[in-house]
C-alpha cells in the first residue's frame, strides 16, 4: 500500500498554560496542506522486518522513527504480519509542519485498512495520541480548532483552495523544548468564531503565534522571511508551530525573485 502523508500549518498558536504532566495547553487552528511524504508498506516475503528511509535525513536512530514504533505497536497488539516499510521524506523536519506525526497517523490508517482491523476513527485517534500530540489530527486530516496538547479537535470550516500558499524552510533547526521554555503562557485562546467570520486579509493584525517573539529574536532571518512574504503580496504570513518554516497565503501566484529565498527550501503550488 502506498500512502502520501501530508503536512499541516498552524494558523495562530497560543500557549495557554503548563500542565501537571509537563506539557502545555495550546490553542491553534490546524490546516492540512498538500506537501507530502511517500510511505509504502507490504508484508515481508522473508519474514524479516525492514524499514528503509530516503529523502531528507531524519536525525536520530531509525529504530526511533514513529513509523517503526507504530508497526511495533500493531505487531504486538493486533498480531499483524511482519512488514517492510519504505519512507521517502519530503516534508522538512524541525519545521513545525507535523511531518513525523503525519507519517505515523497515515500508517495507522493504512494498516487498519489493509488488514481489515475495522478500527473506528475514535480508536485510531486514541492510538495516534501515543505517538504525538498532533498525530490525531492527521487521522481525519481536516481543518480543526486544536486545544489541550493539540489532541482535542473540533471541526473548523475553512477552505483555502482558492489561495496560493508558499512555505519557506530555512536551514535552521529549532528545538521544540527550547521554544516552549522561552514562552510565558497566557490564558488568551484564539477566538475561532471571530476568526471564521473574517477574511484572510484581516488575519495579520489579529492572529498570533506566541513562538515568533522568541524565534525571531534568536533567528532574525525568520522575521526577514515573513516580512519578504508580506512585501511580495501575502495576505497573511506566519511561522508554523515552533518553526522554523514560515508560510504565506496569497490571493494569486506571487512573482518572487529567485534569489530572495536562495538558501531555503521553498514549497509552493499546493492549492492552485
Amino acid at each position: 500500500m502506498i500512502l502520501y502523508p501530508n503536512a499541516k500549518i498552524n494558523i495562530g498558536l497560543k500557549i495557554l498554560n503548563k500542565r501537571p504532566d509537563g506539557y502545555h495547553n495550546i490553542s491553534s487552528i490546524f490546516y492540512p496542506v498538500r506537501l507530502s511524504d511517500i510511505l509504502e508498506f507490504l508484508p515481508s516475503s522473508t519474514g524479516k522486518f525492514t524499514f528503509t528511509q530516503t529523502g531528507i535525513t531524519i536525525p536520530g536512530d531509525s529504530s526511533d522513527n514513529l513509523c517503526v514504533r507504530v508497526y511495533e505497536f500493531f505487531k504486538e497488539t493486533y498480531r499483524i504480519p511482519v512488514l517492510k516499510i519504505y519512507l521517502h521524506k519530503i516534508i522538512p523536519t524541525q519545521a513545525g509542519l507535523g511531518g513525523g506525526s503525519s507519517d505515523a497517523a497515515f500508517l495507522i490508517k493504512g494498516i487498519n485498512e489493509y488488514f481489515n482491523l475495522d478500527l473506528s476513527v475514535a480508536k485510531m485517534k486514541e492510538i495516534a495520541l501515543q505517538f504525538g500530540s498532533d498525530c490525531p489530527f492527521f487521522i481525519e486530516n481536516k481543518p480543526a480548532v486544536a486545544s489541550g496538547k493539540g489532541e482535542i479537535l473540533h471541526p473548523f470550516d475553512l477552505d483555502l483552495s482558492a489561495y496560493h500558499i508558499i512555505i519557506v524552510k530555512p536551514h535552521i533547526a529549532i528545538s521544540t523544548a527550547m521554544a516552549y521554555d522561552s514562552i510565558k503562557p497566557k490564558e488568551n485562546p484564539i477566538d475561532s468564531e471571530s476568526l471564521q467570520k473574517q477574511s484572510v486579509g484581516n488575519w495579520q493584525s489579529v492572529v498570533e503565534n506566541d513562538f515568533e517573539s522568541f524565534t525571531f529574536s534568536k533567528f532574525p532571518e525568520l522575521k526577514e522571511i515573513k516580512e519578504n512574504l508580506l512585501r511580495y503580496g501575502a495576505l497573511f504570513s506566519q511561522m508554523t508551530g515552533s518553526g522554523s518554516a514560515v508560510y504565506g497565503i496569497f490571493k494569486k501566484r506571487p512573482e518572487i525573485p529567485n534569489h530572495l529565498f536562495a538558501n531555503c527550501k521553498v514549497f509552493s503550488d499546493f492549492f492552485n
